[in-house]
Protein backbone atom coordinates (compact mmCIF):
# COMPACT_ATOMS: atom_id res chain seq x y z
CA UNK A 1 0.00 0.00 0.00
CA UNK A 2 1.15 3.33 -0.83
CA UNK A 3 0.42 6.10 1.37
CA UNK A 4 0.32 9.62 -0.99
CA UNK A 5 -1.37 11.87 1.49
CA UNK A 6 -0.71 12.39 5.36
CA UNK A 7 -0.61 15.34 7.41
CA UNK A 8 2.67 15.84 9.48
CA UNK A 9 4.08 18.51 11.97
CA UNK A 10 7.34 19.16 11.35
CA UNK A 11 9.40 21.20 14.28
CA UNK A 12 12.74 22.87 14.83
CA UNK A 13 14.84 22.17 17.80
CA UNK A 14 14.32 24.80 20.80
CA UNK A 15 17.45 26.63 22.16
CA UNK A 16 18.64 25.44 25.55
CA UNK A 17 18.74 28.17 28.36
CA UNK A 18 20.74 30.51 29.30
CA UNK A 19 21.94 30.07 33.17
CA UNK A 20 22.64 32.01 36.48
CA UNK A 21 25.99 31.23 37.68
CA UNK A 22 29.06 32.88 39.59
CA UNK A 23 32.36 31.88 40.44
CA UNK A 24 33.22 30.66 43.56
CA UNK A 25 35.88 32.73 44.17
CA UNK A 26 35.02 37.11 43.43
CA UNK A 27 31.40 36.01 42.84
CA UNK A 28 31.66 37.37 39.17
CA UNK A 29 29.04 36.20 36.88
CA UNK A 30 29.59 32.76 34.42
CA UNK A 31 26.58 31.59 33.69
CA UNK A 32 27.25 29.80 29.89
CA UNK A 33 24.64 30.10 27.26
CA UNK A 34 22.59 27.86 25.97
CA UNK A 35 22.75 25.43 22.88
CA UNK A 36 21.10 26.42 19.38
CA UNK A 37 18.04 24.24 18.34
CA UNK A 38 18.45 21.38 16.09
CA UNK A 39 17.58 22.00 12.38
CA UNK A 40 15.41 19.88 10.58
CA UNK A 41 16.10 18.61 6.95
CA UNK A 42 15.02 17.02 3.51
CA UNK A 43 16.57 15.41 1.66
CA UNK A 44 14.54 13.79 -1.50
CA UNK A 45 14.60 10.26 -2.57
CA UNK A 46 13.61 8.02 -5.51
CA UNK A 47 11.93 5.75 -3.01
CA UNK A 48 7.85 6.70 -4.03
CA UNK A 49 6.77 4.78 -0.59
CA UNK A 50 8.35 6.97 2.04
CA UNK A 51 5.42 8.66 3.04
CA UNK A 52 5.01 5.33 4.64
CA UNK A 53 6.64 5.76 7.28
CA UNK A 54 4.28 8.43 8.79
CA UNK A 55 1.54 6.01 9.05
CA UNK A 56 1.48 5.75 13.09
CA UNK A 57 4.10 9.22 13.03
CA UNK A 58 2.52 12.78 13.13
CA UNK A 59 5.60 14.36 14.44
CA UNK A 60 8.76 14.93 13.48
CA UNK A 61 10.82 16.95 16.07
CA UNK A 62 14.86 18.16 15.91
CA UNK A 63 16.65 17.81 19.31
CA UNK A 64 16.73 21.24 22.41
CA UNK A 65 19.51 22.58 22.31
CA UNK A 66 21.52 22.00 25.80
CA UNK A 67 21.51 24.56 28.27
CA UNK A 68 24.32 26.68 29.03
CA UNK A 69 27.10 25.79 32.19
CA UNK A 70 29.03 27.33 34.46
CA UNK A 71 32.81 28.66 33.95
CA UNK A 72 30.97 30.21 30.48
CA UNK A 73 30.49 26.98 29.03
CA UNK A 74 27.88 27.07 26.05
CA UNK A 75 25.57 24.34 25.93
CA UNK A 76 25.78 21.75 22.85
CA UNK A 77 23.52 22.38 19.86
CA UNK A 78 21.07 20.03 19.43
CA UNK A 79 20.63 16.97 17.09
CA UNK A 80 19.82 18.00 13.62
CA UNK A 81 17.32 15.48 12.23
CA UNK A 82 17.48 14.89 7.82
CA UNK A 83 13.92 13.59 7.09
CA UNK A 84 13.87 11.89 3.97
CA UNK A 85 10.61 12.26 0.85
CA UNK A 86 9.92 11.07 -1.97
CA UNK A 87 10.46 13.02 -4.98
CA UNK A 88 7.01 14.39 -6.27
CA UNK A 89 6.24 15.30 -2.98
CA UNK A 90 4.35 18.95 -2.44
CA UNK A 91 4.42 20.68 1.00
CA UNK A 92 1.38 22.42 1.93
CA UNK A 93 1.01 24.66 4.86
CA UNK A 94 -2.26 23.28 6.83
CA UNK A 95 -2.64 27.00 7.86
CA UNK A 96 -2.26 28.71 4.78
CA UNK A 97 -2.80 25.92 2.58
CA UNK A 98 -0.05 27.35 0.25
CA UNK A 99 2.37 25.11 -1.61
CA UNK A 100 5.55 25.70 0.43
CA UNK A 101 7.72 23.61 -1.84
CA UNK A 102 7.81 21.45 -4.49
CA UNK A 103 10.16 18.01 -3.84
CA UNK A 104 11.54 17.93 -8.20
CA UNK A 105 15.21 16.57 -7.69
CA UNK A 106 16.68 13.66 -6.32
CA UNK A 107 19.42 14.18 -3.81
CA UNK A 108 18.56 17.46 -3.07
CA UNK A 109 18.82 18.16 0.70
CA UNK A 110 16.66 21.50 1.81
CA UNK A 111 16.84 22.99 5.10
CA UNK A 112 13.15 23.22 6.32
CA UNK A 113 13.21 25.07 9.75
CA UNK A 114 16.20 26.18 12.17
CA UNK A 115 16.07 25.45 15.44
CA UNK A 116 15.94 28.66 17.78
CA UNK A 117 18.35 30.36 19.35
CA UNK A 118 19.88 29.55 22.93
CA UNK A 119 19.36 31.94 25.48
CA UNK A 120 22.22 33.64 27.07
CA UNK A 121 23.52 33.20 30.48
CA UNK A 122 24.03 35.71 33.15
CA UNK A 123 28.05 36.75 32.08
CA UNK A 124 26.51 38.44 28.90
CA UNK A 125 24.39 41.05 31.33
CA UNK A 126 27.45 41.44 33.26
CA UNK A 127 28.38 45.48 33.35
CA UNK A 128 29.85 48.37 35.65
CA UNK A 129 26.73 49.26 36.82
CA UNK A 130 25.65 45.14 37.38
CA UNK A 131 28.54 42.95 38.47
CA UNK A 132 26.29 40.32 39.56
CA UNK A 133 23.43 39.77 36.86
CA UNK A 134 20.53 37.52 38.59
CA UNK A 135 19.18 36.93 35.64
CA UNK A 136 19.45 34.91 32.11
CA UNK A 137 17.48 34.29 29.08
CA UNK A 138 15.37 31.24 27.82
CA UNK A 139 16.14 29.77 24.52
CA UNK A 140 14.02 30.69 21.81
CA UNK A 141 11.22 27.84 20.69
CA UNK A 142 12.03 26.16 17.06
CA UNK A 143 9.70 26.92 14.49
CA UNK A 144 6.85 24.69 13.79
CA UNK A 145 4.86 23.67 10.43
CA UNK A 146 1.87 22.18 10.01
CA UNK A 147 2.40 20.35 7.04
CA UNK A 148 0.24 17.78 4.15
CA UNK A 149 2.39 15.91 2.37
CA UNK A 150 1.01 15.41 -1.23
CA UNK A 151 2.50 12.73 -3.15
CA UNK A 152 1.86 13.27 -7.24
CA UNK A 153 3.67 9.77 -8.81
CA UNK A 154 6.37 10.75 -10.83
CA UNK A 155 6.22 7.31 -13.01
CA UNK A 156 7.71 6.65 -16.29
CA UNK A 157 4.75 4.18 -17.03
CA UNK A 158 0.86 4.87 -15.51
CA UNK A 159 -1.40 1.28 -15.95
CA UNK A 160 -4.64 2.99 -15.95
CA UNK A 161 -8.32 0.92 -16.72
CA UNK A 162 -11.01 0.53 -15.57
CA UNK A 163 -11.37 -1.83 -12.45
CA UNK A 164 -10.89 -5.75 -13.02
CA UNK A 165 -8.93 -4.78 -16.49
CA UNK A 166 -6.12 -6.83 -15.50
CA UNK A 167 -3.73 -4.31 -14.16
CA UNK A 168 -2.20 -5.72 -11.22
CA UNK A 169 -1.54 -8.79 -12.41
CA UNK A 170 0.62 -7.07 -15.24
CA UNK A 171 1.82 -5.25 -13.18
CA UNK A 172 3.04 -8.88 -11.38
CA UNK A 173 4.38 -10.13 -13.86
CA UNK A 174 6.63 -7.26 -15.74
CA UNK A 175 8.39 -6.16 -11.86
CA UNK A 176 8.16 -8.95 -9.82
CA UNK A 177 5.84 -7.47 -7.57
CA UNK A 178 3.21 -9.18 -5.53
CA UNK A 179 0.61 -7.32 -5.83
CA UNK A 180 -3.39 -8.52 -4.73
CA UNK A 181 -5.20 -9.40 -7.24
CA UNK A 182 -8.87 -10.94 -7.40
CA UNK A 183 -11.75 -11.11 -9.64
CA UNK A 184 -13.96 -7.98 -8.35
CA UNK A 185 -13.89 -4.46 -8.71
CA UNK A 186 -11.77 -2.07 -6.90
CA UNK A 187 -8.79 -4.78 -5.89
CA UNK A 188 -6.60 -2.19 -5.78
CA UNK A 189 -7.08 0.48 -3.92
CA UNK A 190 -4.04 2.62 -3.44
CA UNK A 191 -1.40 2.97 -6.61
CA UNK A 192 0.99 0.21 -6.89
CA UNK A 193 4.95 0.43 -7.80
CA UNK A 194 6.87 -1.45 -9.66
CA UNK A 195 10.22 -1.13 -11.48
CA UNK A 196 11.16 -2.87 -14.99
CA UNK A 197 14.56 -1.95 -16.82
CA UNK A 198 15.02 0.92 -14.33
CA UNK A 199 11.30 2.43 -15.44
CA UNK A 200 8.81 2.76 -12.45
CA UNK A 201 5.53 1.32 -13.19
CA UNK A 202 2.21 2.66 -11.44
CA UNK A 203 -0.21 0.50 -11.12
CA UNK A 204 -3.24 3.55 -10.48
CA UNK A 205 -7.00 2.09 -9.16
CA UNK A 206 -9.37 1.37 -11.65
CA UNK A 207 -11.51 4.45 -12.67
CA UNK A 208 -15.02 4.07 -13.08
CA UNK A 209 -17.65 6.85 -14.81
CA UNK A 210 -17.99 9.73 -12.94
CA UNK A 211 -14.03 9.14 -11.10
CA UNK A 212 -13.68 13.01 -12.30
CA UNK A 213 -16.41 13.71 -10.11
CA UNK A 214 -15.67 11.70 -6.95
CA UNK A 215 -17.33 8.51 -7.99
CA UNK A 216 -15.76 4.64 -6.69
CA UNK A 217 -12.08 5.50 -5.47
CA UNK A 218 -12.74 9.35 -6.95
CA UNK A 219 -10.83 11.74 -8.29
CA UNK A 220 -7.40 11.31 -5.48
CA UNK A 221 -5.95 8.83 -7.75
CA UNK A 222 -6.52 10.44 -11.21
CA UNK A 223 -3.89 13.15 -9.59
CA UNK A 224 -0.76 10.28 -9.92
CA UNK A 225 -1.69 10.47 -13.74
CA UNK A 226 -0.83 14.11 -14.51
CA UNK A 227 3.18 13.43 -13.82
CA UNK A 228 3.37 9.68 -15.79
CA UNK A 229 5.18 10.11 -19.08
CA UNK A 230 3.52 7.18 -20.86
CA UNK A 231 -0.32 5.93 -19.95
CA UNK A 232 -0.83 1.74 -20.69
CA UNK A 233 -4.45 1.73 -20.71
CA UNK A 234 -5.70 -1.90 -20.20
CA UNK A 235 -9.03 -2.82 -21.43
CA UNK A 236 -10.03 -6.40 -20.82
CA UNK A 237 -10.89 -8.12 -24.35
CA UNK A 238 -13.84 -10.43 -22.41
CA UNK A 239 -16.21 -7.18 -22.04
CA UNK A 240 -19.18 -7.30 -23.66
CA UNK A 241 -18.15 -3.50 -25.33
CA UNK A 242 -14.38 -3.43 -24.97
CA UNK A 243 -14.50 0.02 -27.07
CA UNK A 244 -17.07 1.80 -24.57
CA UNK A 245 -14.64 0.65 -21.96
CA UNK A 246 -11.74 2.47 -23.57
CA UNK A 247 -14.10 5.47 -24.45
CA UNK A 248 -15.15 6.00 -20.60
CA UNK A 249 -11.71 6.06 -19.27
CA UNK A 250 -10.79 8.28 -22.09
CA UNK A 251 -13.64 10.73 -21.40
CA UNK A 252 -12.89 10.90 -17.02
CA UNK A 253 -8.82 11.81 -18.38
CA UNK A 254 -10.24 14.43 -20.66
CA UNK A 255 -13.02 15.84 -17.93
CA UNK A 256 -9.84 15.94 -15.19
CA UNK A 257 -7.30 17.60 -17.62
CA UNK A 258 -7.30 17.57 -21.40
CA UNK A 259 -3.51 17.32 -21.16
CA UNK A 260 -4.23 14.07 -20.12
CA UNK A 261 -5.27 12.99 -23.56
CA UNK A 262 -2.38 14.42 -24.85
CA UNK A 263 0.28 11.47 -23.33
CA UNK A 264 1.68 8.75 -24.94
CA UNK A 265 -0.89 5.51 -24.89
CA UNK A 266 0.00 2.64 -25.34
CA UNK A 267 -3.53 -0.01 -25.75
CA UNK A 268 -3.70 -3.34 -23.97
CA UNK A 269 -6.78 -5.87 -24.63
CA UNK A 270 -5.85 -8.16 -21.70
CA UNK A 271 -6.89 -11.71 -20.84
CA UNK A 272 -6.83 -12.64 -24.40
CA UNK A 273 -6.58 -16.31 -23.00
CA UNK A 274 -9.98 -16.18 -22.40
CA UNK A 275 -11.36 -15.22 -25.27
CA UNK A 276 -11.64 -17.81 -28.65
CA UNK A 277 -10.97 -15.65 -31.45
CA UNK A 278 -8.74 -12.46 -31.38
CA UNK A 279 -10.19 -8.84 -31.61
CA UNK A 280 -8.81 -6.10 -33.02
CA UNK A 281 -9.02 -2.34 -31.57
CA UNK A 282 -7.01 0.57 -32.77
CA UNK A 283 -3.32 0.18 -32.26
CA UNK A 284 -3.70 -2.34 -29.19
CA UNK A 285 -1.79 -5.38 -28.49
CA UNK A 286 -3.53 -8.89 -27.07
CA UNK A 287 -1.77 -9.67 -24.27
CA UNK A 288 -2.04 -12.38 -21.58
CA UNK A 289 0.29 -13.17 -18.58
CA UNK A 290 0.01 -16.45 -19.54
CA UNK A 291 1.17 -16.13 -23.27
CA UNK A 292 5.25 -15.56 -22.55
CA UNK A 293 5.29 -13.90 -26.66
CA UNK A 294 2.69 -11.55 -25.87
CA UNK A 295 4.27 -10.33 -22.64
CA UNK A 296 7.82 -10.53 -24.79
CA UNK A 297 5.79 -8.13 -27.06
CA UNK A 298 5.12 -5.76 -24.77
CA UNK A 299 8.43 -5.22 -22.88
CA UNK A 300 10.10 -4.68 -26.16
CA UNK A 301 7.64 -1.53 -26.40
CA UNK A 302 8.89 -0.80 -23.12
CA UNK A 303 12.41 -0.52 -23.40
Amino acid sequence: MLLDNVDVTFKAGDGGNGIVSFKKIGRGPDGGNGGRGGDLYITISSDLTLLNQFSRKDLIEAGRGVDGGNNKRQGKKGQDVNVILPVGTSLINKDTNETIIELTKVGQVIKLLEGGDGGLGNFEFRSARNTTPMHSQKGQLGKILHLTLNLKLIADYGLIGLPNSGKSSLLNELTGTNVKTANYAFTTISPNLGVFNEHIIADIPGLIEGASSGRGLGIQFLKHIEKVKVLIHCIDSTSENYEEDYKIVRKELGIYSKEMLKKKEIILLTKSDLINEKKVFKNSLSISIYDFESIEKLKKLLK
